[in-house]
């Protein structure tokens, strides 16, 4: 009698792997087109004195160019002061306050570009892994 239930159960496992990669894999890529698309929406273009200068918000690079540019901005502005070194009654702390959440949400977009790629760099690793386990298991012997 052939037993091969350990090669059958290292199959499966791979097969697994596989998909979870392939899920990760399509996961990020949708992420990264919802966030670039949601960018995209908003029209918003680089300063033109920032890098990237001129180029349509949609990406990683030209949300961190915006997002830095906009503190740029709004120190110059506030004469070099932040929201929390501006007296509660001064006018321009209005003016901090909305560059540090235009630079906040800018930010965030880069953290979920990151992330979606990190995700799909994970599900590359996994669908590697999987095949690799099941090249593996294709080469085991047979036990009686």
């Amino acid at each position: 009698m052939t037993s091969n239930s350990g090669s059958a159960v290292a199959k499966w496992i791979s097969i697994v792997v596989m998909v979870i990669g392939a899920v990760m894999v399509v996961s990020g890529a949708v992420t990264y087109g919802q966030v670039s698309s949601t960018l995209a929406n908003e029209r918003i273009s680089v300063s033109e004195d920032a890098c990237l200068g001129g180029q349509a918000v949609a990406g990683p690079f030209a949300a961190y160019c915006e997002a830095m540019i906009i503190e740029t901005h709004a120190l110059e502005a506030t004469g070099g002061k932040t929201y929390a070194e501006l007296d509660r009654e001064d006018p321009l702390r209005d003016v901090a306050m909305n560059g540090s959440f235009l630079r906040a949400s800018l930010f965030t977009s880069v953290l979920a570009f990151g992330v979606s790629i990190m995700a799909i760099g994970v599900g590359i690793v996994f669908i590697f892994i999987g095949a690799a386990l099941l090249d593996i298991t294709s080469h085991l012997p047979r036990t009686t």
